[in-house]
């Protein structure tokens, strides 16, 4: 692997998180709060870092980036932007444990929504922005972003995408990969605005408004205020931010479609599976609510509850940790699957267990007709066998390493409801857990050991397990 062009445009990133933070910093002076010298010492340290390795660096190397390249840069990349995106946090002295401030930037990157603060209230409107930014850069992806504007600096591309789009279902929306990452820019942003509308007219403030909706089209989870979406007890916007997530956790080629005119909702077998899967949940959850809610109020708060958990967002519009056992065991559940492939959410996604119950149920088949040819269908297609096998591959390093951070965790002296429920939080991108990591609680009282586990989780989720791990191989760094 060659280490100047991987330099050069980890230093675009870099200059990306810098150039987003000045958003945060006219915030912060137009609510002429004391953090605008920490922020804007935060941008200019991480705009002159970014602008050194991606100037120098390229006068060195110049050719186009290859496959191992791609997968160092979106690695490392996911590393080193909530980095220099903690900086905020640790000069305002709003976290001044770097443990804190590198988890809290890192859950934001990575769209977990998992915070280390117990009073969130108590952080400035510039750092409450910068905060639910970062989600909003990594819920598309800062690497995806990167991808609208490389090409015209003379740098490639495609390596870049693959990576970072490393599931089952990986099809352009066009044959050119900037075309393409602008066009996911463009649906982002129009449903971020939309959003953004909708809840003002609920009665948020423009700032609560916008931060809520970089939270929720990110499927990041962050809020501006301690009890979350449950702070403000409206049915009107509990309905919005449950759409929002529900639009935000499904393919946005779909979404794109749908602009164009195209509705193919309804014929795509994930979406299906996908719905399906939030009306039995929702519908398994609300007898168990009824005892605290009425019927109307049992429904809303399960409908949002279920589609949090399952578009990986993490709001809450009430404390699931004092709902019954079962219906906790069903939120649980529903935090393997998650989201669907090319959405913003994490988890295994909803295709690949789809297909992998589609196998096993041809399997079953199989041992009633042992010569019969019965093959994987997805969308009216046949799913080829080194899909179904990459499949397995993937899940199975998921279990293993879901498995593997629950021991390590629990090995720390956690009890085993909260080791289980935040490594599976944090690799699947979900943010709130059960046990100490409740909805109403936080992760502040968790070991700083700990905290690295889960921050390596949340990263390796975030690249579906695959991106992280090729670094690890003998062959990657062969040359």
């Amino acid at each position: 692997m060659r280490i100047v062009p991987v330099l050069s445009v980890l230093g675009f990133i870099i200059c990306a998180v810098g150039a987003a933070m000045l958003a945060a910093l006219a915030f912060a002076l137009y609510f002429d709060e004391p953090d605008v010298q920490a922020i804007l010492i935060s941008a200019l340290i991480s705009i002159a870092v970014g602008a050194f390795l991606m100037l120098f660096m390229r006068r060195l190397e110049g050719d186009e980036l290859r496959a191992r390249e791609g997968f160092a840069i979106v690695t490392f990349g996911w590393i080193v932007a909530p980095l220099f995106g903690s900086l905020p946090f640790l000069l305002s002295g709003a976290i001044p444990n770097f443990t804190d401030a590198y988890f809290e930037s890192v859950s934001g990157f990575t769209t977990t929504g998992a915070s280390i603060l117990s009073d969130i209230e108590s952080l400035s409107q510039g750092l409450l922005f910068w905060r639910a930014m970062t989600q909003w850069l990594g819920g598309m992806g800062i690497v995806v972003l990167s991808l609208a504007i490389l090409p015209l600096l003379g740098v490639g591309g495609m390596q870049l995408f693959k990576a970072e789009f490393a599931g089952p279902t990986k099809d352009k929306l066009t044959p050119r990969i900037a075309e393409t990452a602008m066009i996911l820019w463009s649906v982002y942003v129009l449903m971020t605005a939309v959003e953004t509308g909708l809840l003002m007219a609920g009665g948020m403030s423009f700032f609560d408004a916008i931060c809520h909706s970089f939270a929720t089209i990110a499927t990041g989870g962050f809020s501006t205020k301690n009890a979350s979406i449950a702070h403000f007890n409206s049915g009107y916007i509990d309905v919005v931010v449950t759409a929002f997530m529900f639009i935000a956790a499904t393919n946005f080629p779909l979404h794109y479609a749908a602009l164009s005119g195209k509705f193919r909702y309804f014929r795509d077998n994930e979406f299906q599976f996908f719905s399906i899967s939030a009306v039995v949940a929702t519908a398994l959850v609300v007898p168990f609510l009824l005892s605290d809610y009425d019927l109307l109020t049992s429904i809303r708060h399960a409908a949002f509850n279920v589609v949090s958990v399952m578009s990986s967002t993490g709001f809450a519009s009430a404390d699931f940790a004092l709902w019954a056992p079962m219906a906790q065991i069903v939120l649980l559940l529903l935090m393997f699957p998650a989201a669907c492939a090319g959405s913003t959410g994490g988890g295994m996604k909803n295709v690949r267990v789809l297909l992998l119950l589609k196998t096993a149920m041809n399997e079953l088949k199989h041992l009633i007709h042992p010569q019969a040819v019965i093959p994987v269908r997805y969308n009216g297609r046949m799913v080829e066998q080194d899909i179904l096998f990459n499949i397995a591959g993937f899940i199975i390093l998921y279990l293993v390493t879901f498995a593997t951070a629950t021991i390590a965790v629990t090995a720390t002296g956690l009890d085993l409801v909260t080791s289980l429920s935040a490594v599976v939080a944090a690799m699947s991108n979900i943010g709130p857990g059960l046990g100490m990591v409740g909805p109403m609680a936080n992760y502040g009282g968790l070991p700083d050991l700990v905290k690295w586990i889960l921050g390596a989780c949340m990263v390796i989720g975030r690249l579906e397990i695959f991106t992280v791990f090729v670094l690890f191989s003998r062959v990657f760094w062969r040359s």
